[in-house]
C-alpha cells in the first residue's frame, strides 16, 4: 500500500509562528541558523531525506525537527539546478547534486562504461552475447511483472527462447517488452523523437487488451488516466492535461538529444548534466506525464535503457533495473511522490534510481562470480574425460544447464536464440551432443526435433573418462 507523504512544513508559516511567539533576538538567531549552511543537504548518514523521514531523525544539538528541515532545505536551494520541465502547475522541476549523489554517479559511470574487463562472462564474445540475451529477457519479464504480468520467469524465458506464441496477456506483455529492448538496440544511434517513443509504446502494448485506437497515440481526456493505490483507491497522482502532452514530449526529446538551448527551458546555464542523470530524468518525466492510455511505466523504463545505450554505457545491457524495482515497488512509487510533495525536487527520484542501478551492478558481479564458478566446475569435470577441449562454449553452457535440469528439452530454435548463432551452427552443436558424444537424447515432438537432457547425464560424462 502506498500513501501520499506528509508535505513538508512551509518556511513562511514557520517563521510567522516564531514572529508571533518569540523575541526578536531568537527570530534573528533562527534565520541565521537556517542560512548558515552548518546543516548540509543530507543527514549525518549521507541520506537525502524527505520530511516524512527527517521529522523522526534526532536533529543536531540546538535544532528542532522543523528548524533542521528548513536549514537542510536552504542548503539544497543553494545548489539547486533547474530542469527544462514544469509540473502541471507550471512550476519548474529541479534537482541538486550533493556529494553522495555525485559519488554514485561517478561509480556507476565507471562501472557501466566498462571497468568489469576482468570478468570472463563479459569479455568472451560468446559468453557476453548469451549474458546479454538473458539480461534483456529478465528486464522484459520484471518490467511486465511490475505492471501486473503473472507469468513466471522460467516459463517466460522458455517462451522467448523457443519463440512460441504467447498463451495469454501476461506472456504477451513480456514478449512485447523483449521486442521493445530489441527495438532499442536497433535504433541506439538514432535521435529520439516523439514518433520513436510512440513506436516504442506501440511495441510494448500491442496484442494485449488495449483498444486499438489507444495504441501509439496520446491518451484522451475521457480516458481519465490517474494513478491510484490498488488497495485503498486513494488518488496518488493526476497527470497533466492531455492538451499539454504534445509540447511536453517535444521538450523531453529535445532534452534527451541535447537540444535545450532556449533560455526559457534550458538547464541551469553552463551546467553539465551527467548522462546517467539525463537517463533517469527521462524516466521520471514519462512517469510523471503519463502520456499514454497504458504502458507508461514500461515505456519510461525502456526509455532509460535507450538513453543509457546512446551514451555508451554498454554494461546496461547486462542489467535489469526492473528486477531491483520489483523487490520494493512501494519505494519506487514513493520516490515519485516525494518529488511532487516537495516543490518538484527530482533529487529524490535520482537518488532512488541510482541506488537501483548500483544494486543491479553489484548483483551482476555476484552472478558473474557464480557463473564463472559453474563454468570452472564443468570444465574440471570434463578435463578428466575424453571430452576435454572438444566441446565449444555453447555446448558447455548447455551441459551446465542440463546437469541442473534433468529432462530439459532443447530445440535448434531455442539453442539458436540463446546464443544468437546461425541455425546450422545450433543444429551442429546439438547433433554432436547426441550422435558423437551421447550426452543428449534425440527425439521428435510433432514436427520438431528435440534434444533431451538424460537423468544419467553425469554418469555419461564420467563414462567418457
Amino acid at each position: 500500500m502506498t500513501r501520499i507523504p506528509e508535505p513538508p512544513p512551509g518556511i513562511e508559516l514557520y517563521l510567522q509562528s516564531l514572529a508571533d511567539g518569540e523575541k526578536p533576538g531568537v527570530m534573528l538567531e533562527t534565520i541565521q541558523k537556517i542560512h548558515s549552511h552548518t546543516v548540509g543537504p543530507v543527514d549525518t548518514k549521507a541520506r537525502y531525506l524527505h520530511w516524512d523521514k527527517l521529522k523522526y531523525i534526532e536533529p543536531p544539538e540546538g535544532y528542532t525537527p522543523d528548524l533542521y528541515w528548513h536549514a537542510m532545505k536552504a542548503s539544497r536551494a543553494a545548489i539547486r539546478r533547474d530542469l527544462p520541465f514544469v509540473d502541471k502547475h507550471e512550476a519548474r522541476f529541479w534537482f541538486c547534486m550533493p556529494d553522495p549523489l555525485l559519488a554514485q554517479v561517478m561509480w556507476i559511470s565507471e562501472q557501466a562504461s566498462g571497468t568489469l574487463v576482468g570478468e570472463p562472462a563479459l569479455t568472451d564474445d560468446k559468453a557476453k552475447q548469451r549474458h546479454i540475451i538473458n539480461s534483456l529477457t529478465d528486464e522484459a519479464i520484471y518490467s511486465s511483472q511490475l505492471e501486473g504480468a503473472s507469468t513466471t520467469r522460467a516459463v517466460a524465458r522458455e517462451m522467448i527462447r523457443t519463440e512460441r506464441k504467447p498463451m495469454d496477456v501476461s506472456e504477451q506483455m513480456i514478449l512485447n517488452n523483449y521486442r521493445a529492448m530489441m527495438f532499442i538496440k536497433e535504433h541506439v544511434d538514432d535521435n529520439i523523437t516523439p514518433a520513436m517513443i510512440f513506436a516504442l509504446q506501440t511495441i510494448l502494448v500491442e496484442s494485449t487488451d488495449i483498444p486499438a485506437d489507444r495504441i501509439g497515440v496520446f491518451r484522451k481526456a475521457e480516458d481519465n488516466v490517474v494513478i491510484e493505490d490498488h488497495m485503498t483507491g486513494e488518488l496518488l497522482h493526476a497527470p497533466p492535461k492531455v492538451e499539454e502532452l504534445s509540447w511536453r514530449m517535444a521538450w523531453l526529446c529535445n532534452f534527451i538529444n541535447g537540444n535545450v538551448d532556449t533560455a526559457a527551458h534550458a538547464i541551469s546555464e553552463g551546467a553539465f548534466l551527467p548522462p546517467v542523470l539525463r537517463a533517469i530524468i527521462a524516466h521520471f518525466v514519462v512517469g510523471y506525464d503519463h502520456p499514454f492510455f497504458d504502458g507508461n511505466g514500461r515505456t519510461a523504463r525502456a526509455l532509460f535503457y535507450w538513453v543509457m545505450a546512446r551514451e555508451g554505457f554498454w554494461l546496461m545491457e547486462h542489467l535489469s533495473i526492473s528486477a531491483e524495482i520489483k523487490k520494493s515497488p512501494a519505494s519506487y512509487s514513493k520516490a515519485y511522490l516525494h518529488v511532487e510533495t516537495d516543490e518538484g525536487d527530482v533529487t529524490y527520484f535520482l537518488m532512488h534510481q541510482l541506488d537501483i542501478v548500483t544494486r543491479a551492478i553489484d548483483g551482476l558481479k555476484e552472478r558473474l562470480r557464480e557463473k564463472n564458478a559453474e563454468v570452472k566446475e564443468t570444465e574440471k569435470l570434463l578435463d578428466n574425460s575424453t571430452l576435454a577441449g572438444k566441446l565449444n562454449h555453447r555446448q558447455l553452457v548447455l551441459l551446465q544447464n542440463a546437469l541442473k535440469n534433468p529432462g530439459q528439452t532443447y530445440t535448434v530454435k531455442s539453442h539458436q536464440n540463446s546464443h544468437r548463432v546461425a541455425r546450422q551452427t545450433a543444429r551442429n552443436d546439438l547433433v554432436e551432443l547426441v550422435d558423437k558424444y551421447g550426452l543428449l537424447v534425440g527425439g521428435i515432438q510433432g514436427r520438431t526435433a528435440i534434444f533431451t537432457a538424460p537423468a544419467d547425464l553425469l554418469e555419461r560424462i564420467h563414462g567418457q573418462c
